[in-house]
């Protein structure tokens, strides 16, 4: 007698799938939640500078103590391109864990030097000297996070859904901004008077980050190898320079910085300079502005899947254009009223409306630049190029801002975003679209 078999539902997902979708969902949890902490041990500094600047800096206007804390944050990234250079090629060659795992390890020394690092008042030059070391150490940190991040992700992700997983890069960039402010705003709220903040309290969450360092080590330590690298390292042989071969793809590496250069410049403007900006030119108080930061740095980290997942629908040159032309346009006239405006709400929805833009470069550029290149250099490919330039341009915003504002020509930084957004819109125009023509499935 012939035995029959249950059929599976016609519906049913086949348990094979389930468990893949597991395991990559896992994977990207895991490099995910430590892009946070990296990013939230990084922007620490700038959510905490309103209070410390007097601290290395004193016997100065807040906007001269603002401009030197703004040049040490300004100097962490030239570091990021040798972070990129170097933990791009650990990470082409020896794997994404190896690299991963080590920059967080780097990133909580930084943080836990800066927790410890006496005052002027104590040691004198010698203190914004180690805060300047410990920045440096973090950048270079954060220059192999970022590519080495980017490229797991994008590499894990499922090629139909790689637009939105890939988008959870800023998600947690922008959460590790966002928790920066939230811990300020609890110290500032609950906790601690102003003047025990600029006191003591600026270090507790440079202490948090370190410790949350090394958790995340943990962590990255039992990791996942992405599959892309497992496939392609049995043709990767370990004595090659995936910086040379990155020098055959010149093409791709400028397209790379062009499509960076207005991106990363409006997102420093908007997010990291927007807290100082509303104390120092709007005339808001630093509570407030701190809640206004607050408000606008959830509704743009919530807005990055969203749009990532667009362009898994209608391809990423579209989503592209629209973040170029729009803030070639709305740039100006955005700054200027904001410039001008004392109310809080106003300020939300104006710092809001350029978030929105600013979501079409954030929420893919790392799947972007992570599909312009073959495995066998993509770390080195997503992170190098990437680096220079938000060193150049990105980390060098604030203090263009500050010093224009410090000369007397502060409407002059809002056309010198315009400008660098119309330079990435061209990229754009003359581009391919990297959904439709990808190299992630070319390992060499």
């Amino acid at each position: 007698m012939k035995i029959r078999t249950a059929e599976k539902p016609s519906g049913a997902v086949p348990a094979a799938d389930l468990s893949d979708t597991a395991r990559r969902l896992k994977a990207i949890f895991i490099g995910s939640s430590g892009n946070l902490v990296e990013w939230f041990d990084f922007y620490t500094y700038s959510a905490f500078a309103l209070y410390f600047a007097s601290s290395f800096f004193p016997s100065q206007s807040q906007t001269a103590q603002l401009l030197h804390a703004a040049a040490i944050f300004a100097v962490g990234f030239l570091m990021r391109p040798i972070g990129g250079w170097l933990f791009g090629h650990v990470a082409d060659i020896h794997g994404r864990r190896i690299a991963l795992t080590a920059s967080v390890l780097l990133m909580c020394f930084g943080s836990l030097v800066i927790a410890i690092t006496p005052t002027y008042e104590t040691v004198g030059v010698a203190a914004p000297l180690i805060l300047l070391f410990a920045r440096l150490i973090q950048g270079l940190s954060l220059g192999g996070e970022y590519g080495t991040s980017a490229t797991y992700l994008s590499e894990m992700a499922h090629p139909e859904h790689r637009g939105f997983y890939s988008s959870f890069l800023y998600v947690t960039l922008i959460g590790g901004q966002l928790v920066a402010m939230l811990v300020l705003l609890v110290l500032q709220k609950l906790l601690l008077t102003p003047e025990q903040l600029e006191a003591w309290g600026w270090r507790i969450p440079f202490a948090i980050g370190a410790g949350l360092a090394v958790i995340v080590y943990f962590m990255r330590r039992d990791m996942e190898e992405s599959d892309a690298f497992v496939e392609a390292s049995a043709t990767i042989d370990t004595r090659s320079n995936p910086f040379r071969g990155l020098l055959e793809h010149p093409r791709e590496v400028a397209i790379v910085v062009g499509l960076t250069l207005g991106g990363t410049v409006a997102f420093y403007t908007y997010t990291i300079y927007m807290q100082k900006f509303l104390v120092n030119s709007a005339g808001l108080s630093k509570d407030t502005s701190t809640v206004i930061a607050v408000g606008t740095l959830f509704v743009f980290m919530c807005l990055q899947p969203v749009v990532g997942a667009i362009s898994d629908v209608i391809g990423r040159r579209p989503v592209l254009l629209t973040f170029g032309i729009l803030g070639t346009l709305l740039t100006v006239p955005i700054l200027t009223t904001l410039q001008h405006t004392t109310n809080p709400w106003t300020a939300f929805f104006l710092i809001m409306g350029a978030l929105v833009i600013v979501s079409g470069y954030t929420a893919i550029n790392a799947v972007v630049k992570a599909e312009l290149f073959p495995t066998s250099i993509r770390a080195m490919g997503v992170g190098f190029p990437y680096a220079i330039t938000v060193a150049l341009f990105g980390g060098t915003a604030e203090y263009v801002a500050l010093y224009l504002k410090d000369i007397g020509h502060e409407t002059g930084f809002y056309w010198y975003v315009t400008g660098c957004i119309f330079m990435s819109l061209v990229v754009y125009v003359f581009m391919r679209d990297t959904r439709d023509d990808s190299a992630m499935h070319r390992h060499v």
